[in-house]
C-alpha cells in the first residue's frame, strides 16, 4: 500500500505574514531535533509534556495522529503567535501497536516480534499557529520489511546503537539500516522521525518560507 497524506488545514497564512513568526518544536527527541535543523531556519525547543499512551479501540495510525496534534496544540496554547510543529511515530505489525522501548530486554523482545515481518512506522506531523487560526496534519506512513534476524544480531546492534528511544527499536539512520530488505516511502526522512517534505509544505502555508532569505 503507497503512502499517502492527509491534510485538515484552517487558512493560508503565506499572504498574510509579513514578519517571519517564532518557530517552535514540540518535542523532546533529538533525532528530530536534528531533522528540523536541516531546514537552517532558526527555532526554539520546548517540551510539550504529552503522554503517550493509546487510548481505548484507538488504532496506531490515530494514535501517531492524535500525539502529533496533542504535542503542537500544548506549546501552541502558550505561544500562540508561533509557527508550533508537534510529530509523533508509531509502529505497526500484524495490527499491534509498537511504541519506544525503553529498556534493553524490551528492545530484545520488539525485534523478536519484527524479525521476517511487514511493519508500517506511522509518522504524524501538526503545524500550529494559534492566532491566525492555520492548523494543517499530515501523514507519512513508511512500510518497512525487516529481515529475519538472528540473536546475536539482535544482540549486536543494540549494544551498539542503544535505541531505545525508538519506535520499533529501529534506528534506520545508523546501524538500523541493516536490519531491514526494504522501505517504501515518498518523505525519506518520515522513518527518522519527522517527514521533512510535508512539514517544509505546511511551514510555507503557516508563513515560514526555508527558501525565503
Amino acid at each position: 500500500m503507497p503512502p499517502h497524506a492527509t491534510v485538515d488545514q484552517a487558512g493560508d497564512a503565506s499572504a498574510t505574514a509579513a514578519v517571519r513568526p517564532t518557530l517552535i518544536l514540540a518535542s523532546t527527541s533529538r533525532y528530530r531535533r536534528e531533522l528540523l535543523a536541516r531546514l537552517r531556519l532558526p527555532f526554539d525547543v520546548i517540551s510539550p509534556g504529552v503522554g503517550e499512551g493509546a487510548l481505548a479501540d484507538e488504532g496506531p495510525a490515530d494514535l501517531a495522529r492524535r500525539l502529533s496534534r496533542a504535542k503542537a496544540e500544548a506549546v501552541a496554547l502558550l505561544h500562540p503567535d508561533a509557527v508550533v510543529i508537534g510529530s509523533d511515530q508509531v509502529c505497526e505489525v500484524g495490527g499491534e501497536a509498537i511504541g519506544k522501548p525503553g529498556t534493553h530486554e524490551r528492545a530484545v523482545q520488539q525485534l523478536q516480534r519484527l524479525s521476517g515481518q511487514r511493519a508500517v512506522f506511522h509518522t504524524s506531523v501538526c503545524v500550529m499557529r494559534r492566532s491566525i487560526g492555520y492548523e494543517s496534519h499530515a501523514a507519512a506512513p513508511v512500510v518497512v520489511r525487516f529481515r529475519v534476524l538472528r540473536a546475536p544480531e539482535i544482540e549486536h546492534y543494540l549494544r551498539t546503537e542503544q535505541p531505545y528511544d525508538c519506535a520499533g527499536s529501529a534506528k534506520s539512520e545508523t546501524l538500523g539500516i541493516a536490519l531491514l530488505d526494504a522501505i517504501e516511502s515518498d518523505d525519506p526522512t518520515a522513518l527518522v522521525g519527522l517527514p521533512l517534505i510535508r512539514t517544509a509544505r505546511m511551514l510555507r502555508e503557516a508563513g515560514i518560507d526555508p527558501l525565503r532569505p
